[in-house]
């Protein structure tokens, strides 16, 4: 399996405080099935002049540790940019400055509140996919205002969005209300992607295998494979995504 969204990389935003936190989810990442891992830290402006000092290094060095500790995980770069106009900003786009996934400048990991959805966001998404980039949205099963009326993501997916839901969501760990609405996204096949969203070892683990075995219960092992598989692969190798 292939976890496009973690924060498993140490001391860069909330997720690990410690390299050994970070050694230890990538041990529980290995032992659930997974091989691959983008490691998405937050971005709040979608570029970051401080990124290759300081997210490429500590992945190398994770990737080093790995290594040593026969850990069967290899990390990737990546990032979770917070969604807002500055994406639109004419000389980020044309000058490809968006932290991509694997910086393959094909596919952005976008970030929301968890409350509300910005009045912008078809604009963004048509802007990138303009651009050539096809924007990744996460976790929106856990937001209000999509949980109110998640009709909405319809217009999402036409636009050509990927939409990611979190594997303990689907595991029903965030309450019943991000269950639900990852159950209907599910059985409406608005569901693109499982990923773990991992921030630590413990409460936010990087797990994917609950959420597979639900999926393969409700539509199949067929598309449960697809999802933390064959999708995030293209993610992560910046080829065209196929349904």
């Amino acid at each position: 399996m292939i976890d496009i969204h973690t924060h498993v990389l140490p001391m860069i935003d909330d997720g690990p405080t410690t390299v050994q936190e970070s050694l230890e989810m990538c041990r529980i990442a290995e032992k659930d099935g997974i091989q691959q891992i983008i490691a998405t830290p937050h971005i709040q402006d979608g570029i970051n002049d401080e990124y290759e000092n300081n997210v490429l290094k500590k992945l190398s060095m994770m990737n080093q540790l790995l290594q040593q500790e026969g850990i069967d995980i290899e990390l990737f770069p990546g990032a979770e940019v917070y969604l807002n106009d500055h994406l639109l900003k004419e000389e980020i786009l044309k000058q490809s400055k968006l932290l991509t996934m694997n910086g393959g400048k094909k596919y952005v990991l976008l970030e929301f509140s968890f409350q509300w959805i910005p009045p912008e966001t078809e604009k963004v998404i048509f802007q990138l996919k303009t651009t050539g980039l096809t924007p990744i949205l996460p976790h929106l099963e856990r937001n209000s205002a999509i949980q109110s009326d998640p009709g909405m993501l319809l217009r999402f997916v036409e636009m050509g969005a990927i939409l990611q839901v979190t594997a303990q969501s689907i595991a029903g760990d965030f309450g019943t209300a991000p269950e639900k609405c990852a159950l209907w996204m599910l059985k409406n096949n608005l569901v693109h992607i499982i990923a773990s969203d991992a921030h630590s070892p413990v409460k936010r683990p990087p797990v994917l295998s609950r959420a597979v075995r639900i999926v393969s219960d409700l539509l199949g092992k067929e598309v449960a494979r697809k999802m933390v598989s064959e999708h995030p692969k293209m993610i992560l190798e910046g080829t065209p995504f196929i349904m």
